[in-house]
């Protein structure tokens, strides 16, 4: 079993661990305690429009700042749908507003799911879950998360009737869901504010995914220039290799696509593949592409994938028999191309499909699969 350090050290700098809040972003500081709230204008999933007055009636106001991609983030989501049902008859409004430029997000930010930031993905997550609070974007101008200068996602600013700051910090001090907390700093402010007592801790430190603001796109734009310059190749294989592809000796989750460069559906859909690989390549999943071209049209496949920087494992198969590829590849497959399959370690198909794929439905199924996960 892999720790949670393992994983931390493969992905890009995406966390603040534990770093003084005042160190993070000093152009986006942190709201202090004793701060009134900023007021804000801004468009909820709901299809309303929220500022400070939409929650005028509330003695607490709890705003959390979080967002669909960050593992953090989705390791907390239950938390505050549970924390709004606790609280929805004490008077306190639970609200949540995501402050990331989706634009700059690189793919292989989003390793721990199937969704980015932008309005309509959020839609998607707070229908998928069934968000009980405001869901709200500021993903545009992100004048909201500049006035309050969330450390990362997610991070709570609790304020009280008057709408002063009172707590700023995390939800609770153990991230996994499968583990107790110890100490419950977010409901105990609140707690303590319900009782017009002082909030006994007001300020902790953060730790989940780093904001996205909108100067990080020149970052976005490194990944791909780094990904146009990884080397492209394909290899043939014959139909004992493509068996044992299927039986899938690995320890990893394996998504394989047949395609050929006369397929135009194929050709279509072939950049979704590219970015699911670039997206979950660190985790314990890999993409390979099997090309039903005639082995003489090994050049053609080539141009092909180096066009579309297929940096992952290519194949060509090496016999002009497409039926014995078909039988290979799985005897429930008619044929037609494009062909996918997602099979676990041990050669169970969990996913088949004849015809182009929903990469929001691909994307679902590896990030919810047990090998992967949305969460340490």
């Amino acid at each position: 079993m892999k720790s949670a350090l393992f994983y931390l050290l493969l992905l890009p700098v995406t966390y603040s661990i534990a770093a003084p809040i005042s160190s993070i972003h000093d152009e986006h500081k942190t709201l202090a305690i004793g701060a009134k709230a900023p007021d804000f204008k801004l468009p909820g999933v709901d299809g309303k429009t929220y500022t400070l007055s939409s929650f005028k009636n509330a003695q607490v106001l709890v705003i959390v700042f979080t967002c669909n991609h960050c593992p953090t983030a989705q390791a907390y989501e239950d938390r505050i749908i549970q924390l709004s049902k606790d609280y929805s008859t004490k008077n306190v409004a639970v609200v949540a507003i995501m402050p990331n430029d989706p634009k700059s997000i690189r793919l292989d930010e989003l390793g721990y799911t199937d969704l980015s930031d932008h309005f309509d993905e959020m839609k998607r997550r707070a229908k998928q879950k069934h968000f009980n609070f405001p869901y709200l974007y500021d993903g545009d101008a992100q004048a909201t998360a500049k006035a309050y200068g969330p450390a990362a996602t997610p991070h709570v600013f609790i304020f009280d009737k008057s709408r002063t700051l009172r707590y700023q910090g995390r939800i609770d001090n153990i991230e996994n869901p499968a583990k107790t907390p110890t100490e419950l700093n977010t409901r105990d402010a609140i707690d303590a504010l319900l009782q017009a007592k002082p909030v006994a801790v007001e300020t902790t430190k953060v730790f989940g995914c780093s904001i996205k603001w909108a100067e990080k796109t020149s970052l976005v734009k490194q990944g791909f220039d780094e990904w146009a310059k990884e080397p492209v190749s394909v290899n043939t294989i014959d139909e004992a290799g493509l068996k044992d592809l299927i039986k899938n000796n690995s320890d990893k989750l394996r998504l394989i696509n047949i395609w050929a460069t006369w397929c135009g559906p194929c050709c279509n859909e072939f950049p979704e593949f590219v970015s699911i690989n670039r997206m979950y390549r660190r985790r314990d999943f890999e993409f390979i592409s099997i090309s039903a071209d005639d082995p003489v049209k090994k050049e053609k496949v080539l141009k092909f994938l180096q066009q579309q920087q297929a940096s992952n494992t290519n194949y060509l198969f090496s016999i002009d028999d497409k039926y014995k590829l078909i039988e290979a590849v799985d005897p429930q497959w008619q044929g037609a191309l494009p062909y996918t399959i997602l099979v676990e370690p041990g050669g169970k198909i969990v996913y088949g499909k004849q015809g182009t794929i929903d990469a929001a439905e691909i994307k679902k199924l590896i990030v919810d699969n047990k090998l992967i996960g949305r969460y340490y």
